[in-house]
């Protein structure tokens, strides 16, 4: 078995990730970490650029050196052999992925084609290049990035550990859940070298805003109704993007090849008490609203979602054991400092939101942004 990379920032050496979904949210924010922290290293970004990949949240990032954006589908596979020989790819990290619960529910067919078809060819690329073609090296890694969502659902007590039996309830996790058990598959069946890594709610900078947290930030603001899912008691462990993709970023190092590893945020939070200090936060940072009402007044509640998991809680002492990560924001730091980055990029949450971004959702899942969670 090959040992963990345990590469130093000061070893000049160049270093080819591929970074799929890398214009998304979590990729986003990994791509930049990587720029800055690994700056020997080289990063290819394969992006299919839907709706929630926007290539606004790297435009500075455009003439970088040691930067290449690619437009393309992880599910073309002359693309991505292609650029496994064209790049020289010694590691992937794999974030591309449909992502939303409720749009699973509405349109699984997307998330079976991404998230199951297109990790097959990213494998199958991935073992033709490295094994097939001898450019194995000790350095090759597949590094599968993806959700607590895949466990199930827990009860008032307990945690999700890499040895919770998978449970999926939406087809969204269904999705994912197979994805995992393929890259699983490929390690037992064929040496390929592959990580994995499962991580609770995210939350920052460059989030699309059909998630709660921007959702609410962008309808809080405007003075819109803020909805929330049954009775807003649906618990999550909410993790820093910034804190998740330092994770990410030591398991590609240092994680033991075939392993998985659980990334929380040690923050259990309610829907509706992450709703209703968002609102607190509002209040005090921008001007009041018309009616003078807190904006704790908007909070709608809906018809809860099909299938809604109870609770997710993510018990991360693996990763904190064996490499010695823990995260670095609490989650009343992580908030205040994601509040402050929408605040101070208006622009961009309104690009996304202007009428190209919104006619290409309307046309896929027939519904306006405004509309999710």
């Amino acid at each position: 078995m090959p040992l963990p990379i345990n590469l130093k920032k000061s070893e000049k050496m160049t270093y080819t990730v591929l970074v799929t979904g890398g214009s998304g949210f979590i990729g986003a924010n990994f791509v930049r970490h990587l720029l800055t922290e690994r700056p020997d290293w080289r990063v290819v970004n394969l992006d299919k650029l839907t709706y929630a990949g926007n290539q606004a949240n790297l435009a500075d990032l455009a003439d970088h050196p040691a930067y290449t954006f690619v437009h393309g589908d992880i599910c073309d596979q002359a693309l991505v052999t292609d650029l496994f020989r064209r790049h020289n790819v010694q590691a992937v990290v794999h974030f591309a992925a449909e992502s939303h619960v409720d749009r699973s529910i509405t349109g699984p067919d997307a998330f079976i084609r991404t998230n199951i078809n297109g990790t097959f060819v990213l494998l199958e690329a991935a073992r033709t290049y490295w094994q097939v073609q001898e450019r194995q090296t000790e350095r090759s890694r597949f590094l599968h990035v993806s959700t607590d969502e895949v466990y199930g659902s827990l009860g008032s007590t307990g945690y999700f550990t890499e040895e919770t039996p998978y449970d999926p309830r939406s087809p969204y996790s269904a999705s994912k859940a197979s994805s995992d058990h393929l890259v699983r598959a490929y390690f037992h069946t064929y040496d390929l070298p592959v990580l994995l890594t499962n991580c609770s709610n995210n939350y920052g900078p460059y989030q699309f805003p059909e998630k709660l947290i921007p959702l609410v930030l962008n309808n809080a603001q405007h003075g819109k109704p803020l909805p929330i899912y049954g009775d807003g008691q649906n618990v999550r462990d909410w993790l820093y993007v910034v804190d998740h993709c330092e994770a990410i970023a030591l398991v590609l190092e240092q994680g033991r090849v075939g392993e998985s590893y659980n990334i929380g945020g040690h923050n259990e939070k309610k829907n509706l008490e992450i709703v209703e200090l968002l609102c607190d936060l509002l209040d005090k940072k921008i001007a009041p609203l018309p009616s003078g009402e807190p904006r704790r007044s908007l909070i709608t509640f809906v018809r809860d979602r099909l299938g809604h998991d109870r609770r997710y809680a993510i018990d991360a002492s693996k990763i904190e054991r064996e490499l010695g990560w823990r995260p670095r924001f609490t989650f009343e730091q992580g908030i205040e400092q994601a509040v402050d980055w929408y605040l101070a990029n208006r622009a961009w949450m309104e690009g996304v939101l202007d009428g190209s971004y919104q006619k290409y959702y309307d046309s896929m899942y027939g519904e306006s942004i405004e509309a999710k969670e």
